[in-house]
């Protein structure tokens, strides 16, 4: 509720706007029974042709104030709902921005479509209830003060009926909300399968394994199904209240008024105005039941939203951001923020031992991939450690400084829909609007890479043949996770990408473990010549890459046993010797490569 009340507070004089115009509104639409009423008794009863008139031409004039009133509204509600819709999509994709590599081990990727494709709609259909919610609450309290007018055992019965339709519904609706909960819960988890299907598919269907897994979806499908069919059967019972009740309660007000017209204690005009009175109700007693039905559902997508925002992103230690270097106070800057080196300094790693020499090309070999992975994860300051960078403590160090000068590129990381070119300068529409403007200025070579850039990276990468093979080159357009794209050629993809941001430390995750064994030797030859003379990590066990290296780290257990060239670790450490040999007892691979980086 909190969240809602949020959303409302946001957009404050639109909000009291729509709530003026949505009472102004349903006031007005009890206006017309009144006047209706004096047509009847002052004009065509009365016989006066000219009273009758006036209050035609007033019914008139109502009729068209309404409709302007009523589009205003609408037009106002709308602005409204889409303001809400809009904030809550920028603080859900800022969150996930905020949280980034937490996120897929917190939520399933299909919860968070579901919430972004449906859960903030339902949140800011809530907001209807700022306008004609508060509008059917004003317009219920008039006409029973209209009614007390005409007889005060009518009004009475307005009184005490419209909150028996509520005590009626009150318990569908929360039966609702618990219903609506489980069921959006299982769309989730049923979202996430279809994704992780549709993205294993051609894995699956290599394994034999896709008639399984859609049977299991189907299964699954029918579990939703039957949740829906409660879902449907507490909204249709809601819908038949909302249809049923008011009109129930409008042929018993109607009939008590005709008795009382018939014995002459109301006029036909005044039976008219309270038909058209409690006629006009059911408008606002609608919107009530309506909105209160939009409520239940707004809440249980905002809680989902919420837990969504409660999530907080790994603890990297240390300060995020540097302060702001404008400041001419020395003193009013950060105190916990430490500079990070000038120049490119040695990373070093208490927790293993391992020391990264600036300036050299260093493999690291692990008999556990876990064990790289969380070197990788502490070398990047993607965890809190001691590990250091030029003496001083990563995570003293401002995380965006980190960011700019230190990359980890995983092997399987994310490749966004665009064309090949936009994926590899790993460029924006922002960017590209930019480069839009300073190209009319005739200044856009200062924010575009040249191909020339471009093509030396996906050299680098061994990837040329990937844009030979495009219709369009650089300019064709790859979509997301590059489907289109076999698995080498993927790795390689975003290899070169690594390689064209030219990061002053470039830590490598198993780069090469998808493509084949001349491809990868030609990787290792040109890996080495692309980052001559800066740091470069690889954390690998292929042969063909730590043969390149400058110096090789034999990691096993979480620790540093071993350190030298590839061919000394052959000679000197059996352990290392068995680990790049991948379990085989080729005696090839106990010696070094030759100049083309193969193996006899």
């Amino acid at each position: 509720m909190r969240y809602l009340w949020w959303l409302v507070r946001r957009q404050p004089w639109r909000v009291l706007r729509g709530s003026l115009l949505g009472t102004a509104w349903m006031i007005g639409l009890s206006v017309r029974p009144y006047l209706i009423a004096r047509a009847v008794d002052d004009g065509l009863r009365a016989g006066d042709t000219q009273a009758l008139a006036l209050w035609v031409a007033a019914i008139v004039v109502a009729g068209v104030g309404l409709s302007y009133l009523g589009t205003m509204r609408h037009r106002t509600m709308t602005f409204i709902r889409e303001d809400a819709k809009a904030r809550s999509a920028a603080v859900v994709l800022r969150q996930l921005s905020r949280i980034g590599a937490v996120l897929p081990r917190r939520v399933a990727a299909g919860e968070v479509a579901t919430i972004g494709g449906s859960d903030i709609d339902w949140s800011a259909q809530v907001l209807t209830l700022t306008g004609p919610g508060v509008g059917a609450v004003v317009a219920y309290a008039v006409i029973a003060v209209l009614l007390w007018s005409i007889s005060p055992m009518l009004a009475l019965c307005i009184l005490v009926g419209v909150p028996a339709v509520g005590l009626v519904v009150g318990p569908l609706l929360r039966r609702l909300e618990r219903a609506e909960s489980v069921y959006r819960k299982q769309q989730g988890a049923l979202t996430a399968r279809s994704g992780d299907i549709v993205a294993g598919l051609r894995v699956l269907a290599g394994v034999g394994g896709r008639d399984l897994f859609a049977r299991r979806y189907a299964a699954r499908s029918r579990d939703l199904l039957a949740e829906g069919y409660r879902v449907g059967a507490v909204n249709s019972w809601i819908d038949a209240a909302t249809v049923a009740i008011p009109g129930l309660f409008l042929a018993v007000v109607v009939w008590l008024t005709a008795r009382m017209a018939v014995t002459g204690d109301v006029t036909i005009g005044e039976l008219v105005a309270v038909y058209g009175y409690v006629a006009t109700l059911i408008v606002p007693v609608w919107f009530l039941l309506e909105g209160s039905h939009q409520l239940i559902r707004g809440r249980v997508a905002a809680r989902r939203i919420v837990a969504l925002l409660k999530l907080a992103p790994d603890d990297v230690g240390g300060p995020r951001s540097a302060p702001d270097r404008r400041d001419s106070v020395p003193d009013q800057r950060r105190p916990d923020v430490v500079a990070a080196p000038e120049h490119p300094a040695d990373l070093h790693d208490p927790a293993t031992g391992l020391t990264v020499p600036v300036g050299r090309l260093t493999g690291v070999a692990a008999d556990d991939p876990s064990a790289a992975l969380a070197l990788a994860d502490r070398l990047g300051r993607y965890v809190a450690s001691e590990s250091t960078w030029g003496g001083v403590r990563l995570t003293g160090i401002a995380l965006d400084e980190v960011r700019a000068r230190i990359l980890v590129a995983d092997h399987d990381s994310y490749l966004f829909p665009g064309t090949l070119r936009d994926i590899l300068l790993c460029r924006t529409e922002s960017d590209d609007a930019r480069s839009n403007d300073d190209a009319r200025s005739n200044d856009d070579a200062r924010l575009r890479v040249d191909d020339e850039r471009i093509s030396a990276a996906l050299r680098a990468a061994s990837a040329e043949d990937i844009v030979g093979a495009l219709p369009a080159a650089l300019d064709t357009v790859i979509d997301a996770r590059a489907r289109t794209l076999s698995g080498g050629q993927r790795q390689r993809v975003r290899l070169a990408r690594a390689l064209l941001a030219e990061p002053e430390v470039l830590i490598l995750v198993d780069p090469t473990s998808a493509v084949d064994a001349h491809t990868e030797a030609r990787i290792a030859e040109r890996l080495r010549v692309a980052r001559a003379g800066r740091t470069t990590v690889v954390l690998a066990t292929s042969p063909l890459l730590l043969s390149r290296t400058d110096l090789v780290a034999h990691l096993r257990e979480g620790r540093i046993v071993a350190s030298g060239t590839h061919t000394d670790l052959l000679d000197q450490d059996p352990g290392y010797r068995h680990l790049v040999a991948r379990d085989s007892a080729d005696p090839d691979l106990d010696r070094p490569a030759d100049a083309e980086g193969a193996y006899p």
